[in-house]
Parts: structure tokens; sequence; C-alpha cells
């Protein structure tokens, strides 16, 4: 009944007035390449490394070197810009996510490597350096394809989630050879009183393991407490292997089907978290071989999950031109709003492994456009943005600062894309800034509402998730027709604060004392 409902409301429903356009834009030239180890991965992480509010590149090189590419973008709202900036040398990077570790004000980077992982302290200028050894931080030779982070309740360090693909030492692989997944929590109480800074406790492990190639912290029950959820690649599963969720109790548990969850397996490759379903809870975006998957929180206080029907669009199976039927392979998922008419879009990044026989070589990247009545719409060809390279790492973030989200895309073995959204009619939006007092000053685990009176819009702020990178930018919310709407913030360990009235079209930043205009 549910589906045959949306059918006939999706047939009565118009498409909207919008046409995406994305034009692509001129950028140095950069590729992620390497042998096996690099086929998963080539992440990028988008953030300000030089606090001048445009959002710069940090892109993984595999065997190669990474880059740094700074925004030359010459004003808020002017045309894309990038050139290289200085980077110490660093190879087998297969992903990075920024975030600040020591809430200095100047991200950070934590990478992933085949090899070493590394926390890299930002600088001014987007100058980076290792961080000190009384730090606590040591990694071994692994190869990590996974990351999140979250401030547990009273630390003054990030807890840190690194998720290892297969075990290279190990005679039996690689197939049945998950290596283990791994927990950096600082160490106790009065740590942070040493006259070196507090530090981290030696890494936890997290097992059973499953090959995870992406990971995130979500505080999907809105408890106060981000549990970390794991999308597992079906390729290497061993016997038993899954999706997981673990609750970070002192001791993490998996959940199970007793608690509400509910055992699946998928070819698991990205994670994106939005609200879709406007009832404040966070639903999941998985990508995978064939079927992507959409999920709804089901509301309740389990962690419950139900799948879309597939007449809603999100499956995105297989590629829409190209003359390729066989199976997509999804990568990098990302959920923004293209055209600003307060409905969530998705970008999903696709490519074949290397020359799997099975699945698809021309496989172009996915836009999906959300319709009035909940269904999604594929326009990436229409778009621009229908690339057949192997895309890998990708961001849906606005670069420019003028509203609309651009488009980022890592490939394998073919150069870095970038795309500049020039949509030409569009609603109305806003970008929010949040900023807290130290620790944690950039508010991870933080929830924003926005209410125009007619719906609400709720989102939190995490770390991780993606394919082998993420972004730490300011939360860009598509308005619609509106022009003013109310906002508040339920601060990490605090309740919401009051509503607060502000206008559409600028930049704000919201401190736990008031709002103030950004640009």
């Amino acid at each position: 009944m549910e589906t045959r409902f949306f059918l006939l409301a999706a047939l009565a429903s118009p498409l909207p007035g919008f046409a995406q356009e994305f034009t692509p834009v001129e950028v140095p030239p950069h590729e992620y390449t390497g042998g096996w180890e690099f086929f998963v991965g080539g992440g990028v992480a988008v953030f300000d490394c030089n606090q001048d509010l445009l959002p710069d590149l940090f892109a993984a090189g595999g065997a190669g070197k990474a880059k740094l590419l700074q925004n030359t973008t010459p004003e808020i709202g002017g045309p894309l810009g990038f050139a290289p900036a200085p980077l110490p040398d660093l190879t087998d990077v297969v992903g990075a996510y920024p975030l600040d570790i020591d809430s200095d004000g100047i991200m950070d980077l934590a990478l992933l490597r085949v090899g070493e992982n590394q926390l890299l302290r930002g600088g001014p200028d987007c100058s980076f350096a290792p961080f000190p050894e009384s730090l606590g931080f040591a990694s071994d030779a692994r190869w990590s394809t996974a990351f999140s982070a979250t401030w547990e309740a009273g630390a003054t360090l990030p807890t840190l989630a690194f998720g290892n693909y297969v075990d290279r030492s190990n005679p039996e692989g690689p197939f049945g050879a998950c290596d283990q997944n791994q927990l950096y929590r600082p160490e106790g109480a009065g740590q942070e009183d040493r006259p070196e800074g507090p530090r981290y406790e030696a890494p936890q492990p997290l097992l059973p393991a499953f090959c995870p190639l992406s990971m995130l912290f979500s505080d999907w029950s809105r408890q106060g407490r981000a549990d970390l959820r794991t999308s597992n690649d079906r390729h290497y599963y061993v016997t038993g292997g899954s999706e997981q969720l673990w609750e970070m109790a002192a001791t993490p548990r998996l959940y199970t089907e007793a608690d509400g969850w509910a055992r699946y397996n998928l070819w698991g490759m990205g994670i994106a978290s939005r609200d879709i379903s406007g009832d404040g809870l966070p639903d999941v975006f998985l990508s995978s071989m064939g079927d992507q998957r959409l999920q709804l929180l089901r509301p309740g206080g389990t962690p419950t999950y139900v799948d879309v029907p597939f007449e809603r669009g999100t499956a995105a199976q297989r590629p829409y031109t190209g003359d390729d039927g066989r199976p997509s392979t999804g990568w990098q998922i990302a959920f923004a709003d293209a055209q600003n008419d307060g409905l969530d879009d998705v970008f999903i990044s696709k490519g074949n492994v290397q020359e799997m026989p099975g699945l698809a070589m021309n496989d172009p990247d996915n836009l999906l456009i959300q319709q009035p009545d909940g269904r999604f719409v594929e326009r990436g060809l229409e778009a621009g943005v229908a690339s057949m390279d192997k895309g890998r790492g990708a961001a849906f973030e606005d670069l420019n600062l003028d509203g609309l989200p651009d488009i980022v895309v890592v490939n394998r073995e073919a150069p870095l894309k970038v795309y500049q959204n020039t949509t030409a009619a569009s609603g109305n939006w806003l970008l929010l800034s949040l900023a807290q007092p130290a620790p944690n000053v950039n508010a991870v685990g933080a929830w924003l509402e926005i209410s125009d009176g007619n719906r609400l819009w709720s989102r939190e702020i995490t770390v991780g998730g993606g394919h082998a990178g993420g972004s730490a930018t300011l939360q860009h919310f598509g308005l619609g027709a509106a022009e003013t709407v109310q906002v508040r913030i339920r601060w990490p360990g605090q309740d919401f604060g009051a509503w607060q009235t502000i206008a559409s079209n600028q930049i704000w930043q919201i401190t736990p004392s008031g709002i103030a205009l950004l640009k």
C-alpha cells in the first residue's frame, strides 16, 4: 500500500522549475594513482586553511604525492580558482579528514595511509606539520580506509576512529583477512592539566571488523551521545560479516537485532547522513556496488532503518548514459541543495574499482535532484557532471560562498575535477558557522534547527562519513522562498537555546552568546 501510494503521488507531482547547471573549472592537474592498495580511497578534504572563509582542498594522491589546492577565488561569489600551495611530501595517502584536534581555531588533518596514519597540525597560511609526540598518537603500519571523530562528554581531545581494510600481513589474505579497527580515546580526567597538554591512550581494537570503507559518529537517537556506524565492503566479508553500529559506552558494544538493529550486507563504500524525512532524525544514504541505499530512521528510539521504495529513484543502480548496462559502483555520496529549493539533493561519484568485468566501465557520476513529492530524478547529464572517469572521493560544497554548492571529484588515474554551480535561477539560502569556546571549538555534535514557519530543517555537525574524505565548511541550507527564518542550536552537552530570527542570503556566525554577520 505504501509503495502504491508513493507511485500515485509521484505521477501527480510536477518537476521543479529550476534547471541545474555546473561549469568545469580549470585547476592544477592532480590524479589519484597506484596499485591494488589504491583501488579504494582517493579522498578529498574541504576546509578553510588560511582563515579567509573560502574552502581549500587537500586531495589524496595514493602512490603519488598528495596535493593542497588553495582557493584563489578573487572575491566572495566570484569565479572559482585554485592554485597549488606548499605541502610536505606526503605519499601513500588514501584519504584525509579536517578537524580542529587541539581547538586552537585552525583546522588540522587526519591522514589515512597505506602505512602509518598521521595527524597534521594546521598552522597559519595553510602550513602543516606533525603533532608533537606528547599528543600520544601512535600508528602502526596498516591500510586505513575509513575515519570518523567526535568529542565525548568532558573530553579535551576528540575521540578518533580509524577503519582498517585488509590485513596485508595475513598469509590467508586478501580474502577473509579484514584487519581490526582502532579507537583512540583521550586519557582520563586530570590529564588536561599536564604541562604538555592532554594525550591519547593506546588504541583500543574494535572487533569484529569487516573491511570498512566508511564510518561515521552520529547521535542518531539525539540522546547526547554519538555512536559509531561502519559501512563494510562485502567483497571481503568473513563469515558472519555485516554492517555495524557500535554503542559508544565505556566499553563499546555492537547493537544487535534485540536493540532493533537489522543485519544486512552490501558492498559498503560511503555514508552520508541528513534528515530527509523531516522528522528531526538523521537518515542515511549508503553507496555501494549496484543499488545505492537510502534508509530512513524509524522514530521510537531504536536503531531501526527502513529502505525507501525503489520507485523513489535513489538506487542509481545502473549508468544512465554511456551505453553500459552493467551495475554501477558508487563511492562518495553527499547531500546538498543544488538549487536552493529547500529540498536536499545528492551527488554520487562513480567508477569501476579497476577493471571488474561484471560492473560498468562507463559509469557516470550521479546528480539526483529531489522533487516536491520526495522522488529523486537524475540530472547529471543535463547539469554537465556526467564524467566517465573512475570517480572516488568527492565533495558537494559551496566553494565561492555564493549560496550555490559546487562539486569536487578526485578521480583514479584521471585529473581531479571541479565544477562551479552556475544554476541561473535558484531560491534563498543561508551559510552558517558554529563556534564555541575550547575544547571542540567547531561544535562537533551540535544540532541546528531552522524553521520558516512551515517546515523544519534539522542537521547534526559531524566529522566522518563520505569515502576517505570529508568537509569542515560553512553549513549550507537552501530555503526556497523564505526570506527570513528562525534558527536555534543545541550545543554539545546542552539543551536547545531560544529561537532567533535571521535573514536569508547571508553568512552568519553563531556562538553560545549570539549571532553576527560574517559577510
